[in-house]
């Protein structure tokens, strides 16, 4: 007898192949069995005139904190989210000793919020065993940021290492502690100093191996084109898997002409045998630092050093210049323009009133121009601001989707003050709310493969993303047509609705819709 028998569903396995009917039987957290007249089984879940997938994937979320808070879970499960790897764009919260701990936190609370220090941060190995005790209603891994390495051997400085053994140890330790891959943060402090050749030099572990690096690019606005082209030689030297994170164009400038170019490069990398792919997420605005608005030369030294450049006045001009001029960096203010740039998270009494408002509305609040208001918020808050940001263009969102190597993600952030971004709680509903059923975008199984076995494969996660004996019994019963994102800009922490059952390891998380409180998800 089988543990659960699902019953009458149509299969989408995830592998982007025509939809059929059948039974699915599993047990001891496995799928057992595919087909017609299994047999019996302890529980039967009726899925006829339901959709039967794979448990979806997502290969990019910033949760390194929220997988330790209570009520995790709630928002990926109810989009049928099953497994969930952190610690990307090279801002791991993890490893990092005592000596440039308080700069690395005031650095990562934007992105994972605060920090609970009963979370052991040293090593990868010790925060996965922290993980291990704690009931997690879904599968959690963990990549490990290059960037945070840095920081914490290093500091902000800009100076490369010229030393790179300490650097290589760690990496190292990471990958045995089970680390899925190595995150870069090459638009961050303080990876935007590297070379490319020094980012060789620094990842000399990787090569030749199987270990994908995952990048946000120096570049994703004017110089995307030139950043994919970096990250391709860097694959090249080192012979190892590397997947560019939320690939994009921002700036109307740059919509509709570079991300056909990008693709394109790619693609001719892969015929020479690099081993290259990509994620987007699925929104015309993204959610960051406010730091991000900086050019890398503002970003040196640490949060200190930081906020004392932004309060001379000197160095102000020097920034209102850079604003106003430079290109040599994501210039995000000259591509997006305040208007569309808005404050969603500040922690000081005295502005919050300005969660919600666009810096343009914020510095007239403040009787401030917006560069004056920028220096000010983030001096005054020690560099903890966080932002969504209307940069890119939907219609290149579509473009990336048409690509058979572009997996979905969500990077999602968990500021535990102010506004998430509503990518958290709708990412995988909107994949078949918005571009499956209303613009066509892309058919049933092709969006599925995307958010199962794509992103499975990209970061070399074993038995996930598939429906095939053997495989994980990490599966959603869903009717696309019933999934609703429900969470807004302005109103984001709602859970999104429609996905009737839930399994994870082969045990209901969410049965008819119902929670059950299973906590079958492992720290793998």
């Amino acid at each position: 007898m089988f543990d659960t028998l699902i019953r009458g569903g149509t299969i989408i396995d995830g592998s982007g192949g025509a939809p059929y009917r059948a039974d699915v039987a599993l047990m001891d957290g496995r799928i057992a069995a595919i087909g017609h007249n299994l047999g019996e089984a302890a529980q039967t879940i009726d899925a006829g005139g339901f959709c039967v997938t794979p448990g979806f994937i997502d290969i990019h979320r910033h949760g390194d904190a929220e997988v330790f808070r209570p009520g995790f879970g709630k928002a990926e499960l109810r989009q049928g989210l099953t497994t969930i790897l952190n610690g990307a764009c090279g801002v791991s919260l993890v490893p990092f000793g005592e000596r440039h701990r308080e700069e690395l936190l005031h650095y990562l609370e934007p992105i994972t919020g605060k920090l609970d220090p009963a979370i052991p941060t040293e090593s990868l190995g010790a925060y996965l065993n922290a993980l291990r005790k704690v009931k997690l209603p879904l599968n959690v891994g963990m990549m490990l940021g290059a960037g945070t390495v840095r920081a914490d051997l290093f500091g902000y400085g800009e100076e490369e290492p010229a030393d790179m053994r300490q650097l290589h140890r760690q990496l190292e330790r990471g990958i045995a502690d089970g680390a899925y891959g190595i995150s870069l943060g090459l638009g961050y402090a303080p990876e935007c100093f590297y070379t490319t050749d020094g980012l060789i030099r620094a990842l000399q572990p990787l090569k030749d191996g199987d270990i994908p690096i995952t990048v946000h690019m120096r570049h994703e606005g004017d110089g995307v084109c030139d950043s994919v082209e970096e990250m391709i030689a860097v694959a090249k030297a080192l012979r190892c898997p590397m997947h560019i994170s939320h690939l994009k164009a921002m700036g109307k400038r740059n919509w509709h002409v570079k991300i056909p170019r990008a693709l394109e490069l790619m693609e001719r990398a892969r015929a020479d045998g690099v081993d290259i792919s990509c994620d987007v997420y699925l929104y015309d605005a993204g959610s960051t630092q406010l730091l991000h608005l900086l050019p890398p030369d503002f970003l040196r030294g640490g949060v200190d050093a930081i906020c004392a450049r932004l309060r001379d006045k000197n160095q102000r001009e020097i920034l209102r210049e850079a604003i106003a001029h430079r290109h040599d960096f994501d210039n995000i203010a000259q591509m997006v323009g305040w208007d569309n740039i808005m404050l969603s998270a500040l922690n000081l009494p005295e502005y919050q009133h300005l969660i919600g408002k666009t810096v343009a509305e914020a510095a007239e609040l403040l009787h401030l121009d917006p560069v004056d208001c920028l220096c000010q918020l983030l001096a005054d808050e020690r560099c903890a601001v966080t932002m969504i940001d209307r940069m890119a263009c939907e219609d290149d969102i579509c473009t990336i989707l048409h690509d058979d190597y572009s997996s979905v993600i969500s990077d999602s952030t968990y500021p535990t003050s102010g506004m998430p971004h509503p990518r958290v709680y709708g990412s995988y509903v909107r994949v078949f709310e918005r571009f499956v059923l209303e613009k066509k975008t892309i058919d049933l199984p092709t969006a599925v493969r995307k958010i199962t076995s794509l992103p499975a494969e990209a970061m070399r996660i074993k038995n996930k993303g598939l429906l095939r004996v053997g495989m994980d019994a990490d599966i959603n019963i869903f009717k696309p047509e019933l999934l609703r994102e429900r969470a807004t800009y302005l109103d984001p922490r709602q859970e999104s609705e429609g996905m009737d059952t839930v399994l994870v390891g082969g045990k209901p998380a969410i049965l008819h819709g119902a929670w059950t409180d299973a906590g079958a998800g492992q720290a793998i």
